[in-house]
């Protein structure tokens, strides 16, 4: 599996229900995926359920090491993995894209796999003594996106396998290919049964699967209505939840800052993976006396991003990853022009040309209970709302329903700590926006989910906590 065409070869289905996997940015036919059923779910979890008591049986030590080796596999797979991952969603190689993804792969397995959880000690008071350990729970079932289709695999399966579990995996339907390759390349590392996928529909598969009396944990990124249904689903097994539901991050920027030097860092917040990013900048709040400087800032540099099929190695920015999400961009960005906001640059698609192409597209003048501001865009257009007063900004940005992250953007640090701290979401960056770190616990406030993910909360995250008192 050392090419890109050994890599596909080696998941391509040999027989079974089957369906066509298109480039979204040439329309291209790339391959097949399998489409499995409920049967192959039930078995997987068979199976996972009788590996899991090995897996578990072996020493912290034990299962690092195999993480490790995990860790190199990935590496040495890196280019093919990448091709394939650029082909199938749309991203480039190039940017913080395809390679960038692969690269986090290995990042997000290395650190989990080599986090210290050493055992807590909780009273030691001469009359009472108490230690919290945290055991496997079981089978762990993972339901993965498909904007970031092999990293956040990563995310769910690796501390799942370091504190003692077995998973089943289910990837996005628009991404099956990019997971299935990931976990070929992990299972030339781990035991089998270890960790295994079963392609299916979500309405079928992915619903049995958060329903199943056999799984002990579920693991869920995806849109806040497809987790509350996971919630219903899941509550007649009292099966534990971890999830990472849909954002609408508010950027604040205050009048301290020099628009240029912050442009890139908006730009990306915004636009990195083309906009599709659960806790990318949504919409940004920016004060009526800088308002002009940072729109035009953030343009100049918005317009030197290339766009375009991403096995070019100049393009930094791709498509929509499929049709609806496309349509979903459309119809926000249209009723922000119908309202009379002003478009600064894109908001023009080719509705004929090939692929899910969406221009990067920058929206001012735009009133802040517009669709564009207060419905999830997931997309290229970042709508940019002018302020005159803090408090109300701090008030627009709280009274939505959703609070997964946030910005602030200022010269004076402690002044940002403090409006972050009024801020309602898991995770709120200063003069940044997204930075994800695999040392630091990330989750959702509000209805952006529930659970931490990523360093040691990651690792309790997954696995029983246990009092042994006396």
């Amino acid at each position: 599996m050392d090419t890109y065409e050994s890599l596909l070869a080696a998941i391509t289905p040999k027989g079974g229900e089957t369906r066509e996997v298109r480039d979204p940015a040439t329309d291209e036919v790339i391959g097949t995926a399998p489409v499995q059923t409920i049967d192959d779910l039930n078995a997987a979890i068979d199976k996972a359920e009788e590996a899991q008591v090995a897996w578990a049986a072996l020493s912290d030590e034990e299962r690092v090491d195999y993480l490790n080796k995990v860790a190199d596999a990935i590496e040495a797979h890196a280019e093919p993995l990448a091709e394939l991952l650029s082909r199938e969603q749309g991203k480039p190689l190039n940017g913080p894209n395809a390679r960038f993804e692969v690269g986090g792969c290995v990042a997000w397995t290395r650190v989990p796999a080599n986090t210290p959880l050493p055992v807590d000690v909780v009273i030691d008071d001469g009359e009472n003594y108490a230690e919290m350990h945290y055991r496997p729970l079981g089978v762990v079932a993972a339901i993965s996106p498909w904007n970031w289709p092999m990293m956040i695999s990563i995310w769910q399966i690796v501390p799942a396998l370091r504190m003692g579990n077995t998973v089943v995996m289910k990837p996005a339907e628009t991404t099956t290919l990019s997971v299935l390759a990931l976990i070929a390349v992990m299972n030339t590392v781990l035991p089998e049964g270890v960790l295994q996928v079963v392609a299916g529909p979500g309405r079928t598969v992915g619903d049995a699967m958060t329903r199943h009396p056999k799984v002990a944990k579920i693991m869920f990124t995806g849109s806040t209505p497809v987790g509350k249904r996971i919630i219903e689903a899941s509550a007649g097994n009292v099966t534990r939840l971890t999830l990472e539901l849909g954002g609408n991050d508010a950027g604040i920027v205050l009048d301290d800052v020099d628009p240029k030097e912050i442009a890139e860092g908006l730009f990306w917040g915004a636009f990195i993976n083309t906009g599709q990013t659960c806790a990318a900048l949504k919409r940004l709040y920016v004060p009526a006396s800088i308002y002009d400087e940072v729109v035009d800032a953030l343009a100049e540099f918005a317009k030197q991003m290339p766009m375009g099929v991403g096995l070019d190695e100049n393009n930094v920015l791709g498509p929509l990853q499929n049709p609806d999400q496309f349509k979903e961009v459309d119809r926000l960005v249209e009723s922000a022009k119908a309202s009379g906001a002003r478009v600064v640059m894109g908001g023009d698609p080719d509705y004929d040309a090939p692929g899910n192409f969406y221009p990067t597209t920058l929206v001012a003048d735009i009133d802040p209970h517009n669709d564009l501001v207060v419905e999830e865009q997931f997309g290229p257009a970042l709508p940019i709302i002018k302020y005159t007063d803090l408090e109300e900004v701090i008030k627009l940005a709280n009274e939505l329903e959703v609070g997964l992250g946030a910005s602030v953007w200022s010269k004076d640090r402690e002044k940002a700590r403090q409006i972050a701290a009024r801020i309602q979401a898991g995770t709120v960056w200063i003069n940044a926006h997204g930075m994800v770190n695999p040392f630091i616990p990330f989750g959702g406030a509000k209805q952006s989910g529930y659970g931490q993910e990523f360093g040691v909360e990651g690792l309790k995250a997954v696995a029983q906590p246990q009092v042994i008192n006396g």
